[in-house]
């Protein structure tokens, strides 16, 4: 991982505010999927929102991203509200989670490809996966100017061939784009 991509994720968390970070929609809006117990993973955690809500659940909660900073400031919040995350720097690219480790993944807003099927291994049979990013087809300029960072139509259903899709939603350009989910696409799929 580079240097400046690492600054760059660096100066963003270092003044964010970690209790106005939230879980992601997918995981709010799905949360009565999780289990009771298990091993959880916030993959590119950032502050760790999505880790606080799966460490309050009572899941073992481990928590990763590149940037030390928002590690850090983690670990400190995670500490002064007594949840236990095990937050740790660490470059998902090079270092992908293990086969057959986690009972439930997040993602929020971090589109890898070449790492799809290394997650879907990672997931322990009837395993969850949330999974939200943003979409090309968008209808305002929130998220990323690459679309590269972006998904195509339908792309993030392709990215897991192996799991069992339990809830998905991606509304593109179609209806009323002021009402309802724009520019992003959810997921919530399952190992068998």
């Amino acid at each position: 991982m580079s240097d400046e991509l690492i600054q760059k994720w660096n100066a963003r968390y270092q003044d964010a505010d970690p209790t106005a970070t939230r879980p992601c929609e997918v995981l709010n809006a799905f949360a009565h999927l999780l289990p009771r117990a298990g091993r959880a993973l916030d993959l590119a955690c950032g502050l760790g929102g999505n880790a606080r809500l799966l460490a309050a659940r009572g899941l073992e909660t481990s928590a990763w991203d590149l940037s030390p900073v928002a590690i850090d400031r983690l670990r400190d919040h995670a500490s002064a509200e007594d949840l236990p995350i095990q937050a740790r720097v660490r470059d998902v690219q090079a270092e992908p989670p293990e086969a057959d480790t986690f009972d439930v993944i997040v993602v929020a807003y971090f589109l890898e490809r070449d790492l799809a099927p290394a997650l879907e291994r990672a997931l322990r049979p009837g395993g969850l996966l949330f999974y939200q990013t943003w979409t090309r087809e968008a209808v305002d300029d929130r998220g990323p100017g690459n679309p590269l960072f972006r998904l195509a139509p339908n792309e993030l259903l392709q990215l897991f061939p192996g799991l069992r899709v339990i809830a998905y939603r991606e509304e593109g350009l179609f209806g009323d784009s002021a009402q309802g989910l724009r520019n992003e696409a959810w997921l919530v799929a399952a190992q068998p």
